[in-house]
């Protein structure tokens, strides 16, 4: 005999397009567990390992955005957050692990490495509750914390630890200045140069982790002038607005025009 409280606790039917969504979500977290992988090689001490395993969070992050839009994820299963799930394993990958190879290595000494690390989780965290990161045209509005990438840098290209401190200190301040950052993908302006240079950075990162961090001079330069170029193109396109303006209104038009004849079709 049925009671009401069996009657409340039977489960509800499972749609083709929950489960589908939910798919997502499980896509999305599966790299906390990426992070788990990459934080036990870097106690261990094993950073091509811990890269390896970063830079497969970081393709994850960049595939369960556009499929959960494509699915309509937010409205199917409108009281699971994506984006608060995509935002803790964001924290994790990009910063925290970052922040804790750094210390864990030393090779800024033991002191600096380790105010680095505090410095990059502490402004991090407060950048992430910034709910106006992002502008109109999709930039971030200062660094966006992209700490994986930073530290990646030098960790191949090795420079003098004040350097890589300066570099540390200047990218912690850069995130609270109204200056825009790159979303490669996102932007539409120059997009199909800056999504070219950004395929090329993350090429010369897996020559490096094929030679176990220990890259030769052209991989070290190559990464170092694609990576200046991503960290400082949004600043100049900032200073400089139509750069790149008209190519994409061009596009625009054609997509609107592509649109309205694909709707007088009959």
């Amino acid at each position: 005999m049925k009671t009401k409280l069996t009657g409340k606790l039977k489960a509800k039917k499972v749609t083709a397009p929950q489960a589908k969504a939910f798919s997502v979500h499980l896509l999305t977290a599966s790299g906390s567990f990426l992070a788990f992988l990459s934080v036990v090689a870097a106690s261990d001490g094993r950073y091509t390992a811990m890269w390896w395993w970063l830079g497969l969070a970081l393709f994850v992050d960049g595939i369960d955005g556009p499929i959960a839009r494509k699915l309509e994820v937010k409205y199917v299963l409108p009281n699971w957050s994506g984006e608060l799930l995509d935002s803790i394993i964001d924290y994790v990958t990009y910063v925290l692990i970052p922040a804790f190879a750094l210390y864990q290595s030393g090779f800024m000494g033991t002191n600096l490495s380790f105010i680095s690390g505090a410095i990059i989780v502490v402004s991090s965290a407060i950048y992430y509750a910034d709910t106006g990161m992002k502008t109109k045209e999709n930039f971030f509005k200062g660094f966006p914390v992209v700490w994986n990438m930073v530290v990646f840098m030098l960790f191949i290209v090795r420079p003098g630890e004040w350097v890589a401190f300066g570099t540390v200190v200047a990218s912690a301040i850069l995130s609270f200045l109204p200056i825009n950052f790159l979303h490669p993908v996102r932007v539409v302006r120059l997009r199909p140069l800056n999504l070219t240079i950004f395929l090329l950075w993350c090429a010369f990162g897996v020559i490096a982790l094929y030679y176990m961090l220990d890259a030769p001079l052209w991989v070290r330069i190559g990464i170092s002038v694609t990576g200046l170029y991503i960290y400082f193109i949004g600043a100049i396109m900032q200073l400089f607005p139509s750069l790149g303006r008209e190519a994409a209104l061009a596009k625009a038009r054609k997509l609107v025009e592509k649109q309205q004849k694909s709707g007088e079709a009959p």
